[in-house]
């Protein structure tokens, strides 16, 4: 369903069809008087009524289970996204060489903790945070904790564009293949 014209004339023809179903029974309910059609023609409109009903939770269903393919394919490379991030950040960490304690209070400040929150979490004074932080800003060469998580966000970009033109590679190698 990559047509939004297809979707729509369906979702048209199931209106029309559900449409005629209420009004003949609303019509036989209240007593309407309408002129009557032959029986045959009204076979035919009920049989069009009904398969455009059918084709119309037919439709859905596949929509439904494409949706759901998509969404676990969306989890499973939002797992991979991080993952990768987690271990990029434990690589850093190893190569700047912090402390198992620096290593604590890095993860909370680039989680977007405060400096007060990550006192309470690790039952420490907020000096003492401030003084793991500032040491963990200059084994990484930054001022602060904004130049910390930009450190980390460029690589991950870098890595994005590193993979993106890899997938372009890809294809600009097969349609030459292909050729």
């Amino acid at each position: 369903m990559t047509r939004p014209w297809v979707i729509w004339l369906i979702f048209l023809v199931q209106v029309v069809c559900a449409s005629f179903f209420v009004w003949d029974i609303l019509s036989g309910y209240i007593g309407l008087r309408t002129k009557p059609i032959p029986w045959e023609y009204r076979e035919l409109i009920e049989i069009g009524a009904a398969l455009g009903l059918l084709l119309g939770v037919v439709l859905g269903a596949i929509a439904l289970v494409k949706t759901q393919a998509r969404n676990r394919r969306v989890e499973a490379q939002l797992r991979a996204a991080s993952g990768a991030f987690a271990e990029l950040l434990d690589e850093h960490f190893n190569e700047w060489g912090l402390t198992p304690a620096e290593r604590d209070v890095a993860w909370f400040a680039v989680k977007g903790l405060s400096t007060q929150e990550i006192a309470a979490l690790r039952n420490t004074s907020e000096g003492t945070v401030k003084a793991q932080s500032n040491a963990i800003y200059r084994k990484a060469g930054v001022s602060g904790r904004y130049q910390l998580l930009s450190h980390f966000v460029d690589e991950l970009m870098a890595g994005a564009s590193d993979i993106g033109n890899e997938r372009d590679n890809g294809k600009s190698r097969r349609r030459r293949s292909r050729r």
